[in-house]
């Protein structure tokens, strides 16, 4: 949480003189808080709750991946985004950095300015998703955010995509028959089912970054910033798979269930293309999923 008017970060990092300059670039805009070693940045990050954290990888006893791991493990710090800083330059760790759920990366020697602009970008995130949920962009039923939620989202991140020249991935998800299901056990149960669906959705989730809302009816949908097609196609399966294996009880206690089609479309976009446009193959690659029998993940293809 920030004190005052100012977020607040949290810098790890056991080399005393990259703490220190990272401080000094950070400090008159945050709260800057500093932990040396894995544990004590734990206990940090527990005690002042800040609203993003900066963490070297490379530390002894535990390094930045197990202190990451740590962090999502606990209720208090598990959606706290981080930006992992390191001296490693292998394309690998960066994958590894970013597939555990890092909203970015910054190498070392750090450059002042990319080091700002990065930060600034993910505190920018941090307070727009604070005014949003101001504004009470959330859908009433499921209490994830609505569709105007998502098309805001959207706009900030591909703005974002553009300028840093990265793909993202679209999920467009259709609840399968719900209407049939509406029409055996009442709209009372389709509404639990709803929520049901949307948790799970979230729930699969794994970055702080990635983003899930209702799209109206019984459509969802997915933004997963910074993620190639392979990506896209792991998370759509994870959580086709995670809805298949979702029980639903009845009033009555029996057990119902539900199943989902997916379309994915990875894009990476530039000033030439649309928003409109990605959506539109997102929803082509999910008809395909429902045409070729439901219960599936597709992925937009050009033809």
């Amino acid at each position: 949480m920030s004190t005052g008017k100012k977020n607040s970060l949290l810098i790890v990092d056991d080399d005393p003189s990259s703490l220190l300059m990272l401080s000094h670039i950070l400090q008159m805009e945050y709260n800057v808080y500093e932990a040396s070693d894995g544990a004590s940045a734990i206990v940090a990050a527990e005690k002042y709750l800040p609203d993003l954290i900066l963490l070297d990888i490379v530390m002894p006893d535990m390094d930045g991946y197990q202190v990451f791991t740590a962090l999502q493990e606990s209720e208090k710090t598990e959606h706290i985004p981080v930006i992992f800083v390191t001296g490693l330059n292998n394309n690998n760790d960066e994958k590894k950095g970013l597939r555990l759920g890092a909203v970015d990366f910054i190498n070392k020697p750090c450059d002042q300015i990319i080091v700002k602009l990065r930060v600034r970008h993910q505190i920018q995130i941090i307070n727009q998703l604070r005014t949003i949920e101001h504004l009470s962009m959330m859908d009433q039923l499921t209490e994830i955010p609505n569709r105007r939620n998502f098309d805001a989202r959207l706009h900030l991140e591909w703005g974002r995509a553009i300028r840093e020249k990265v793909s993202m991935s679209l999920l467009m998800i259709d609840v399968d028959h719900f209407k049939d299901y509406n029409d055996t056990y009442g709209h009372q149960q389709g509404d639990k089912a709803l929520c049901m669906v949307a948790q799970t959705i979230t729930q699969t989730l794994k970055r702080t970054s990635d983003f899930a809302a209702r799209w109206g009816g019984e459509e969802f949908v997915v933004l997963l910033p910074n993620s190639d097609s392979a990506g896209g196609l792991e998370i759509g399966e994870k959580i086709r798979k995670n809805l298949e294996e979702m029980s639903l009880a009845c009033s009555n206690g029996d057990l119902t269930k539900l199943t989902a089609s997916i379309g994915v479309n990875t894009h990476t976009p530039t000033s030439s293309c649309s928003t409109d446009e990605f959506i539109l193959a997102a929803d082509r690659a999910l008809y395909r999923a429902k045409n070729t029998g439901r219960n599936r993940v597709c992925l937009y293809e050009l033809t």
